[in-house]
């Protein structure tokens, strides 16, 4: 028997009239929720519509259809207003159904991971709990890992270094939820778990942070979406590891393993980690990324971000039609209809930018209005006045641009609006200036992490650690011109720890302890990446973490 998408073309008609059928049976409820008769129709083509697609083996699709199926059973006639969200689940679930099934019989294949968002849009009105990502994903979790070497540490030491790495791991986690420059809060989540490997190598915890570890590689690497499932997939780590530190008979659970490594599947990327976790498990490049199940889930389920995207790009060429009358009426080339066409273009533009949220740029154009009226074919007209108009046409393309970033900049002209010019001046000269300061201090603490892995790598050789405290003494200089003291301070005694320790000492600390540092380093870094130097509302945890780790090292934290 065929199956699958070669199949659907045999009963395409037939479905897509009994699909059609449904929607508008649901859609006549919606307005006449007293009438269960347009229900009951309703249920009865969803029935038939689950039928087809099981006997043909669509499984993604059926499985969106019995969900559908289910919720539309589970409303009673004449639902209130508690049911409208349950309602428009439903809508929505069957348009993204329909044009699901349009696409499979246009391409002949199957993506049944498109349709997660909508079942689990659904799940959540009707109050069940999502899938997960990995759902239509198959691997098996029996592959035992190669030995690998374990720290030796007294328990009570490995105790206070699990806790400490759970805390470097939350400060990560923290900003990776608040989208905090994910990119270091992912670095800083992946270190921390590498760290927990060591301690924890060869038992079932080993194995969680193993596989979590190569998770976050391939999240930063394959730049993987910071979707709202991978936020709790990462949160839920964080209660796994809890559990990991205070139980020593501790055993991972299988569903959180899968999802991990489906991550890992998904970037497909060529980091250490996950390239090992995947020949492990065998894993093989999954037929689609990250990247195109988001911009084809938007394709179905409607207006999104393409269609903005199309929009600004709709705007700009109207846009470079307008500037290129402005050069024209400059130049004194002027048609007869001209005045008008850049009249009538003016007055379109400003309308649509109102309707798009650009309000203050559509008036910008409105204000032009009444000028371009008043000019004329037969005269030039007044420098002073094409000057205005073309200044508001460049701040009306710097708007559009907002369209396609997807941010608002209106709070940010307003109070730029309100300060003078020469206090605005001075305020972006300075912001400029601690900018260079905050990229000097990343590269000074980034070449001591570096000089600390060759000389680790070396047996100890102290030449590579030469320029390294006069580095980290720069880089407390510039915070402490940052007005950030106690982060000075703790530069300043990671560099007093290699001068004294590492320089000056007969023989090289013990590994654990250069990790230590590194940890500190690192977790200063991450402060400086997060932006927490130029807001310091922000990650206010971070410097707790550093200090832990100095205290590990046993150097005292002046207050």
């Amino acid at each position: 028997m065929v199956t699958g998408a070669t199949s659907l073309s045999l009963v395409r008609d037939e479905l897509f009239t009994t699909m059609e059928e449904a929607e508008s049976s649901l859609e006549q409820f919606i307005a006449e929720r007293h009438n269960g008769s347009l229900l009951q129709q309703a249920v009865e083509s969803l029935h038939q519509v689950r039928g087809t697609l099981n006997l043909i083996e669509l499984a993604g699709a059926e499985l969106l259809a019995q969900e559908v199926l289910d919720q539309a059973t589970d409303i009673p006639a004449g639902a209130g207003e508690e049911r409208d969200v349950q309602l428009s689940a439903l809508s929505n679930a069957l348009h993204v159904l329909r044009r699901y099934l349009e696409n499979v019989d246009a391409h002949r294949q199957e993506l049944p991971e498109l349709l997660l968002p909508a079942i689990n849009d659904l799940r959540q009105a009707g109050g069940q709990p999502p899938l997960p990502e990995c759902f239509f994903f198959s691997v098996r979790l029996d592959q035992q890992r190669p030995e690998t070497p374990l720290l030796d540490l007294d328990p009570s030491v490995r105790a206070s270094e699990s806790r400490r790495l759970r805390h470097m791991y939350q400060v990560g986690l923290l900003g990776l939820i608040r989208e905090q420059n994910i990119a270091a809060s992912l670095k800083l989540m992946g270190r921390a778990l590498a760290r927990l490997d060591r301690l924890y190598a060869n038992q079932p915890g080993g194995r969680l942070c193993w596989i979590g570890a190569a998770a976050l590689e391939a999240q930063a690497d394959g730049q993987l979406l910071p979707r709202k499932a991978r936020k709790q997939l990462f949160s839920r780590l964080d209660r796994e590891l809890k559990q990991m530190v205070v139980n020593t008979a501790y055993d991972p659970p299988r569903s959180l393993l899968k999802e991990l490594l489906y991550l890992v599947a998904l970037a497909d990327t060529q980091g250490p980690r996950a390239a090992s976790v995947r020949a492990l498990f065998g894993l093989t490049p999954l037929p689609f990324t990250d990247h195109l199940l988001e911009e084809q889930y938007q394709q179905l389920a409607g207006p999104g971000q393409a269609v903005m995207r199309s929009l600004s790009s709709a705007i700009r060429e109207e846009l470079a039609s307008l500037k290129d009358m402005l050069d024209l009426i400059e130049r004194g080339s002027l048609e007869d209809d001209a005045l008008s066409s850049l009249h009538a273009l003016l007055g379109k533009l400003s309308k649509t930018l109102g309707m798009v949220g650009l309000s203050s740029a559509g008036n910008a154009l409105a204000l032009q209005l009444q000028t371009v009226a008043g000019w004329s074919a037969a005269v030039a007209p007044p420098s002073d006045e094409l000057v205005r108009l073309a200044d508001a046409v460049l701040y009306v393309e710097g708007m559009v641009a907002s369209l396609e970033r997807g941010e608002r900049q209106g709070a940010r002209a307003s109070d730029a609006a309100g300060q003078g010019e020469a206090q605005s001046f001075a305020e972006h000269q300075l912001y400029e200036a601690r900018i260079v300061v905050v990229d000097e201090a990343q590269a000074g603490l980034a070449l001591a992490k570096r000089a600390i892995t060759a000389y680790l790598e070396a047996g100890g050789d102290r030449m590579h650690l030469a320029n390294v405290p006069f580095s980290l003494q720069a880089v407390r200089g510039g915070l402490w011109f940052l007005d950030q003291p106690r982060a000075a301070r703790l530069v300043g005694a990671c560099a007093d720890y290699i001068q004294t320790q590492m320089l000056e000492a007969p023989q090289m600390p013990a590994e654990p302890l250069l990790e230590t540092l590194a940890d500190a380093l690192s977790s200063l870094e991450y402060y400086l990446e997060a932006g927490a130097v130029l807001r310091p509302e922000t990650q206010p945890s971070v410097l707790d973490l550093a200090e832990e780790s100095i205290r590990a090292l046993g150097l005292p934290v002046a207050a």
